[in-house]
């Protein structure tokens, strides 16, 4: 009894240890290789750009590395890669977070010279109506 309880317990913390989260400026060669997708070539390039200095952030990492793109980041984060902590984040998910505040500034802006002009004519109105 007490042996299928520690061979099960093994397991679920074997399962916990390969689903956590491996730092790629943390990471030895096994752990990169691990992950799935990383392959021998994509983690001795990873540690070849990582001795040049630490990656600074996923930009930084997708920029550094030869043959990964936001596709395979964020197959690389899902699969528990992290930079410096972070998961991927798209940057066209930031591009429309920012495309859609500067909207939202240009409406608000719209809205403000509207109300400026409708007040700039009032008094005018109530001169011309004495």
């Amino acid at each position: 009894m007490w042996k299928k309880l520690l061979a099960a317990l093994a397991m679920c913390c074997a399962t916990a240890m390969a689903m956590a989260a491996i730092d790629v400026n943390k990471a030895t060669e096994a752990d990169l290789d691990g992950l799935k997708g990383i392959g021998p070539v994509t983690s001795k390039l990873i540690l070849n750009e990582r001795k040049k200095g630490a990656f600074k952030d996923w930009q930084d990492f997708i920029a550094r590395v030869k043959g990964v793109g936001e596709a395979r980041a964020a197959k690389f984060s899902e699969e528990g890669l992290t930079v410096n902590g972070q998961a991927f984040k798209p940057v066209a998910t930031a591009k429309k977070d920012a495309k859609a505040a500067a909207k939202d500034a240009k409406a608000g802006a719209k809205a403000d010279k509207k109300e400026a002009k409708a007040d700039a004519a009032k008094p005018a109105a109530s001169a011309a109506k004495k």
